[in-house]
């Protein structure tokens, strides 16, 4: 030990921080960035075009005539609760067919059925009935239906409809000539007893009557082709499908006009009540969107890049921080620190002094070794799952046209990465002197599971109470315990066993009697560092978290992985530098208590995001009723519980690497 320390105390590069990498950093983030501005001639994986063409070439196997239209649930930024399409009183298809779905469709609450409306490709059609709905007020049924029509007009309640695997949007003119796009549009809207209009209400100025419901029983739908250098003539490609509700009485079913007075529901309906709905459609060629690119219109009105850019220059700046402090650290007052333990005479010294001092205690096992060895094993395998998922997503494989592809991804992920978890959580286990470790192969395959598996079967118990779509059935629940406890599980006892055979070495002795640790003052005291460690992380993901956050509970389209993806590389960097730059100083003030702290100072950043997500609600979110507030914060604990577990073992394993590298280059006697 003493030569390779005096060889390691001469030589300075041997101890230079790996700062080129943050030109790779860059080089990566623009990369990233630019992929996820333009993507123009690269398309998911996985998804092959429809071809499309008229009804008289549509005997050609090669193309299809008809237009299916599908319906996915219906949901509302004022509850968290989904619900299908049939459960409203909407007109039904003849023949239903329901396409089949995915694990992540299902644990999304995504319900994608067949609707009344069928199309023929380039035939256009004007104020086309679909179906009657009438209402008399004798009728509890029909009341009751009415009834929950009102409610979800008044949560403001959002179609999704789908065209060639494609969102139908809705675009409103803003100022400054630009438009929004949604990918969803409401049932109708609601004026209060008071005059005020809600929704889009605001944006029709013949809805003006109070303590009244507009429901949108009219779609203007047009569909945009672009036709590909195919052999057969006349084949095209749909590249956009986009729709405009409107309102109308329709007070002759047999002669429809589209035109005149909207459809009022008074809110003290005292009459029978007759809906007629209605559509439109029409197609338009377009000679500049390809195929290939034809999910770029949906991002018309998302103008979040500058935001984006923003956020990643912000990042940037607090890791050039963290590196400079480290790297002063290492490349200064570490290395100085080598030069002098290891160059001093041991007869002219008479005590060590700074960090050395405390290297034989730290080392020692900390208090709940099992807890601890059982969190490092389940962060490993969150964030292996994690890293892999966002580099799927970055590539364009999980992207939002292969519905439910990124939760089942990530859900196959994590049951095949029991091994890693079992591995680690073992053999750390076994570093800390443990012996248990049937145990703790227990605990590591159950413990964090099981709490977000009674925590999403609470959240399911009140949609099924609910009646929402988003509550999965008896049977899902069944097949993800099969996944658990025949995959997961025993993949996690292969890694447990292995790991348990082997340990991290230590490059120094523990002593048999503990130090004394000195009287510590408020800025080197535990709660001071963790509460100060987990600010420099949150700061590097706040911008992107809103986005998140919009996408998962506004219903918004999030797409940029390749920000996201970036974001979370540099999140793995600054929890690492960190959560080092900290433990150095509680070292050099003789506190050798690190095992906890190292863990909590990183991971501190997901009570900062639970933080957020209490602001969020509070401030962006119009959610009602207990039961979506019981269900956000359900969901939201879960999120919590995972970014808690990989921030934490990102920065327990970043300074457990550092502290073995600093302690194996100096002469301990």
């Amino acid at each position: 030990m003493s030569t390779r320390g005096s060889q390691m105390g001469t030589n300075p590069c041997r101890l230079r921080l790996a700062l080129p990498g943050l030109r790779w950093l860059l080089g990566l983030g623009l990369f990233l960035g630019l992929q996820a501005v333009r993507s123009e001639a690269f398309y998911l994986p996985g998804l092959a075009p429809v071809n499309f063409c008229e009804a008289a070439a549509g005997k050609n196997a090669a193309c299809k005539s008809s237009i299916p239209l599908f319906v996915n649930r219906l949901d509302s930024a004022e509850s968290v609760l989904p619900y299908e399409y049939n459960t409203f009183d909407f007109c039904q298809a003849s023949g239903k067919r329901n396409p089949s779905e995915n694990l992540g469709q299902v644990l999304f609450g995504e319900r994608i059925t067949s609707s009344p409306y069928k199309f023929s490709f380039n035939k256009t059609e004007t104020c086309r009935k679909v179906c009657v709905k009438s209402y008399d007020t004798e009728n509890d049924n029909h009341m009751r239906k009415l009834a929950f029509l009102k409610k979800g007009m008044q949560l403001n309640y959002q179609h999704h409809w789908i065209i060639d695997n494609m969102p139908v949007i809705w675009c409103q003119d803003i100022e400054d000539g630009r438009k929004y796009c949604s990918p969803g549009f409401p049932i109708g809207c609601f004026i209060t007893k008071t005059g005020v209009s809600k929704d889009a209400c605001i944006i029709h100025s013949d809805f003006n009557k109070s303590n009244t419901f507009y429901l949108f029983n009219h779609i203007d739908i047009t569909i945009t082709y672009h036709k590909e250098k195919v052999k057969e003539i006349g084949v095209v490609r749909l590249v956009a499908a986009r729709l405009d509700p409107q309102s109308y009485k329709h007070s002759d079913e047999n002669n429809l006009t589209c035109s005149g007075p909207p459809m009022e529901i008074s809110g003290e309906n005292t009459e029978k009540l007759n809906i007629t709905y209605t559509y439109s459609v029409r197609f338009e060629e377009n000679k500049n969107i390809r195929w290939a690119s034809r999910w770029d219109y949906i991002l018309e009105s998302m103008p979040h890049t500058n935001i984006q850019w923003f956020s990643i220059m912000n990042s940037f700046v607090i890791i050039l921080f963290l590196s400079g402090m480290v790297a002063m650290i290492l490349l200064r007052t570490l290395h100085r620190d080598i030069i002098r333990y290891n160059q001093i005479n041991p007869e002219d010294i008479q005590e060590d002094f700074g960090w050395k001092l405390v290297h034989g205690d730290v080392f020692r096992p900390p208090k709940r070794r099992m807890l601890l060895s059982v969190f490092l094993g389940q962060g490993t395998q969150i964030l292996i799952m994690t890293f892999v998922t966002l580099f799927l997503a970055c590539l364009g494989f999980l992207s939002p046209a292969n519905r439910g592809a990124l939760m089942t991804c990530a859900v196959v992920l994590w049951i095949l990465l029991g091994t890693p978890a079992g591995y680690v959580s073992a053999r750390m286990y076994k570093t800390l002197k443990g012996v248990n470790w049937k145990t703790n192969f227990l605990l590591t395959a159950l413990l964090c599971p099981g709490i977000v598996f009674v925590d999403l079967f609470i959240m399911n118990l009140i949609l099924w109470v609910e009646g929402s779509s988003a509550a999965i059935s008896f049977s899902t629940l069944i097949g993800i315990l099969a996944m658990w406890f025949g995959i997961s599980v025993p993949l996690t006892f292969l890694g447990a066993y292995f790991g348990s055979k082997k340990k991290f070495r230590c490059p120094v002795h523990t002593n048999q009697i503990p130090r004394h640790v000195p009287q510590q003052t408020f800025l080197t005291k535990p709660l001071f560092g963790i509460v100060i460690g987990g600010i420099l992380p949150f700061g590097c993901i706040f911008i992107q978290l809103f986005f998140i956050l919009n996408s998962i509970w506004s219903h918004q389209l999030y797409f940029m992985f390749g920000f996201l993806f970036l974001v979370f590389i540099i999140l793995l960097i600054t929890c690492s530098e960190a959560t080092v730059l900290l433990c150095y100083f509680h070292l050099c003030a003789e506190d050798y208590h690190w095992w906890w702290r190292a863990f909590f100072t990183s991971s501190f950043t997901a009570v900062y995001l639970f933080m957020y997500a209490v602001h969020y609600f509070l401030t962006k979110l119009q959610i009602t009723g207990i039961a979506s507030i019981i269900l956000y914060f359900g969901y939201m604990m879960v999120m919590v519980l995972i970014f808690f577990l990989f921030t934490g073992t990102t920065g327990f394993f970043s300074c457990f690497w550092f502290l073995i590298k600093i302690y194996s280059v100096v002469k301990v006697d």
